[in-house]
């Protein structure tokens, strides 16, 4: 039913991770193939593009949904249609940012020290544009076909350029003077497959999908047991996302007791469940949360 379009680059290990742990796995022959398959009776076919073209072949209608940073949709002006944000990006759950980066030594302080005429490198020449313009500044954008950061001084005076940390930036002697636009990783669609309700119904199933297996991620489920006695003192020092869930044990003065925690929290909170009266504790992973 659905031409499914992913990115490929940058953004293509996270978002093949991201699938597989919601269940909707992509196969491939190859890491350089470009034509993919999900066994999955929503997905008809599956192709890894670069996130940069993607908006476009969805406004054309090519495709019926795909992942892609909104900074891409903004690029390219496509008119496509959100079905969401997806918490994560290359290496982290946040979202890049477009930055203007100058010479670590630059006097430029702020974007409206720009000297007149100024040479500005990006990969973003019409958000660039746009973003310079409403701030009164005559540029000099050039399109760069990658390595931005390295050419400043001696071929730009300015970068605009996404960053996740920074990090990559500092390297390169730059300093960031002000961010033009944060941008998230998103589940786009054709607007004329968004106006099919059996499209727009299978879309907005493997969006519940994909956003449960985000929700999941870095959180387990913990089942333990407490005497009555025991159980105000366990419930106090266990965290949940709403109220744990209690229930009564069979024949006995206590309780079964589960809630789920963030992962990185679990090797102090199981001694101290434990000191408090808690026995039979489990710690299992989770694949979804949905709520």
């Amino acid at each position: 039913m659905l031409r499914l379009v992913l990115p490929k680059g940058s953004l293509e290990r996270a978002t093949l991770e991201l699938f597989a742990a919601a269940d909707l796995t992509v196969h491939r022959s190859s890491e350089v193939d470009y034509s993919a398959r999900i066994d999955d009776p929503r997905v008809s076919e599956v192709r890894i593009l670069r996130p940069q073209e993607i908006p476009t072949y969805l406004e054309e209608g090519l495709f019926d949904l795909g992942i892609t940073g909104r900074d891409w949709v903004e690029e390219t002006g496509a008119d496509v249609v959100s079905l969401g944000e997806l918490g994560y990006s290359k290496a982290s759950d946040q979202p890049i940012r477009i930055v203007l980066a100058v010479a670590d030594h630059s006097p430029v302080e702020k974007v409206e020290d720009l000297p007149a005429s100024c040479r500005v490198a990006t990969e973003y020449p019409n958000l660039t544009r746009r973003f310079l313009a409403g701030r009164g500044i005559e540029a000099d954008v050039r399109y760069s076909h990658g390595a931005t950061e390295a050419k400043v001084p001696d071929i730009a005076d300015a970068v605009v350029e996404l960053t996740e940390t920074g990090r990559a930036l500092r390297a390169a002697g730059l300093r960031i003077v002000e961010t033009l636009f944060v941008s998230h990783t998103e589940l786009v669609a054709s607007r004329q497959s968004a106006d099919d309700p059996d499209k727009a119904r299978a879309m907005r199933q493997l969006m519940v999908l994909l956003e449960g297996a985000l929700e999941a991620r870095g959180k387990v489920l913990v089942k333990l047991n407490v005497s009555s006695a025991d159980l105000d003192q366990v419930i106090g020092v266990l965290p949940s996302m709403k109220a744990p869930t209690v229930s009564k044990l069979f024949g006995e003065e206590a309780f079964a007791v589960e809630t789920v925690v963030l992962k990185r929290e679990i090797n102090v909170l199981i001694p101290a469940l434990k000191e408090r009266g808690a026995s039979d504790i489990l710690e299992l992973d989770l694949s979804k949360i949905v709520h």
